[in-house]
């Protein structure tokens, strides 16, 4: 099921020109904001490392919130807040070395931000949010493709959507410049970092009723 009506690109004729196209009632019920549940949720990247294999991490700590409309997506955003210093790769010394002035610096910027400017249907459940990234003290624009999962009520009488989805981003662009070369060629650590996406959002009591 798409969370937003797919665009009909056929030109209408002059009989039905004014008819405004149908809402599905069940898209249109998705409608509302939503606050993301970090205990179901994931926020996660992959790194080459040494030119041979990959670390994958993720943020234990974020926060965030969705605004859906079921009948257009250019009306949803999403805001997402990550604390830094939640890093998990596995490693206590790795994550220790990602926390420090060499990475992420997250004594002096705590948190990594994502802002939406803007969201659209690519194809059936397929979707893409475009918003500005926050690292350090550095913004640029990111675009981040999704897929919809669907939406259900879990147990507890909740309305959940869930989503999944991901994007590749250079580090060096937010100013994560730290490497180190190899003797055998190459460096320690690859420029490019895709990040991970796994949310489950919960939709407002207000919202809801």
């Amino acid at each position: 099921m798409a969370l937003f009506n797919r665009k009909n690109n056929n030109a209408p004729s002059a009989a039905t020109a004014t008819i405004a196209p149908a809402v599905d009632p069940a898209l249109a019920a998705l409608t509302g904001e939503y606050a993301i549940d970090p205990a179901h949720s994931s926020i996660g990247f992959t790194v080459r490392h040494a030119m041979v294999t990959n670390v994958r991490g993720s943020f234990g700590e974020h926060e965030g919130t969705l605004k859906l409309d079921g009948a257009d997506p250019a009306n949803s955003t999403a805001s997402i807040d990550v604390r830094i210093g939640s890093i998990d790769t596995g490693i206590a010394d790795r994550d220790g070395h990602l926390v420090s002035g060499d990475f992420f610096d997250a004594e002096k910027f705590p948190l990594m931000t994502f802002r939406s400017t803007h969201a659209e249907q690519l194809g059936g459940d397929t979707y893409r949010v475009t918003g500005d990234l926050t690292i350090k003290d550095v913004t640029r624009p990111l675009s981040i493709d999704l897929e919809f999962n669907g939406s259900a009520t879990d147990v507890y009488g909740n309305e959940r959507v869930g989503f999944e989805g991901s994007a590749d981003i250079l580090r060096s662009d937010w100013g994560l410049t730290w490497n180190a070369a190899l003797e055998t060629g190459g460096v320690m650590v690859s420029d490019k970092v895709k990040l991970n996406f796994d949310i489950s959002a919960i939709k407002s009591a207000v919202t809801q009723a």
